[in-house]
């Protein structure tokens, strides 16, 4: 391919995150005489408007239009129009480490946007290099390509971390065996719903029986709050029993599709999502009850 067939694009984003990428054509805001600037002489050819949450789709809309003066085409896309079933290209719109093996999830969970374009398929992307993963449900791939994404894992300089979250109740022993196998720094579950609690319990023996102790911290789990009809009370049972269970419990907040919450149940979130204080609060619990 030559210089004037290769596609340059520059990335907007609503918002900068940290798995926002961090290279010169990723850009957070309206375009700056600088950006225009720096732009040009990367020899820019279009622009794609990133946009993950759905209560950021109108200020993609104001970037959309702002981007327009840079003369090439601008288009507008990403998990917040449910968007997430293509491939995966490292770096482009996660900072690098940060990767997905695969796309899509089996269930069908009322709280998720991946029902929306997954419809119960898991998509196995070709494994790239990296050691953060961000896949939907890597617990429902094949043996095959979970063996082959945990040999990746063990040849990268920096330790594993399973952020995209590990079903409870698909995680079999031999996995459970070969997650322990690559080290990893940190690997995350979730308990969504009162269904998921014994599915969490028997995960917690299967890791714990594999070599995992729950004084590394290396166990943890979303705990999904503040959905109608939750209560502080329920909460912070929920939170209990993760504990319970042998995991480090981080509450994630629930949001509707335009992005609001209430007050108080941010107040209560933010008790249980920081590390130092949610990590605290776990040590004290194993303490009384051991």
């Amino acid at each position: 391919m030559s210089d004037l067939e290769q596609t340059v694009i520059a990335r907007v984003f609503p918002r900068k995150t940290n798995a926002s990428p961090t290279d010169a054509l990723a850009f957070f805001r309206e375009p700056t005489i600088e950006n225009i600037a720096d732009c040009i002489k990367a020899g820019v050819t279009k622009v794609h408007i990133s946009v993950t949450f759905t209560w950021d789709l109108e200020r993609a809309e104001e970037l959309y239009d702002t981007w327009q003066i840079l003369g090439v085409p601008v288009e507008v896309g990403g998990p917040a129009f449910d968007d997430r079933m293509g491939d995966f290209t490292p770096g482009l719109y996660l900072r690098d480490g940060l990767i997905f093996t695969s796309r899509g999830c089996t269930k069908d969970c009322w709280f998720c946007s991946v029902p929306r374009c997954a419809h119960g398929v898991i998509r196995e992307l070709p494994i790239v290099d990296g050691w953060n993963i961000l896949d939907d449900n890597i617990l429902g791939t094949s043996e095959a390509h979970f063996r082959a994404v945990c040999e990746m894992l063990k040849r990268q300089k920096h330790r594993a971390v399973f952020t995209g979250g590990l079903e409870p109740a698909l995680l079999q022993q031999w996995q459970a065996e070969l997650l322990h196998e690559i080290k990893p720094a940190r690997l995350y579950t979730a308990y969504d719903t009162r269904d998921d609690l014994e599915p969490l319990i028997e995960m917690g023996k299967r890791l714990r029986a594999a070599g995992f102790r729950p004084a590394s911290h290396t166990m943890c789990c979303y705990v999904l709050c503040g959905y109608d009809g939750d209560g502080f009370e329920d909460a912070e049972k929920r939170l209990a029993q993760t504990m319970r269970a042998g995991f480090v419990p981080y509450a994630m907040l629930f949001r509707g599709e335009d992005g609001k919450y209430d007050s108080e149940w941010r107040r209560f979130q933010r008790e249980w999502c920081r590390p130092i204080i949610t990590g605290k609060k776990f040590n004290e619990f194993w303490k009384e009850t051991t």
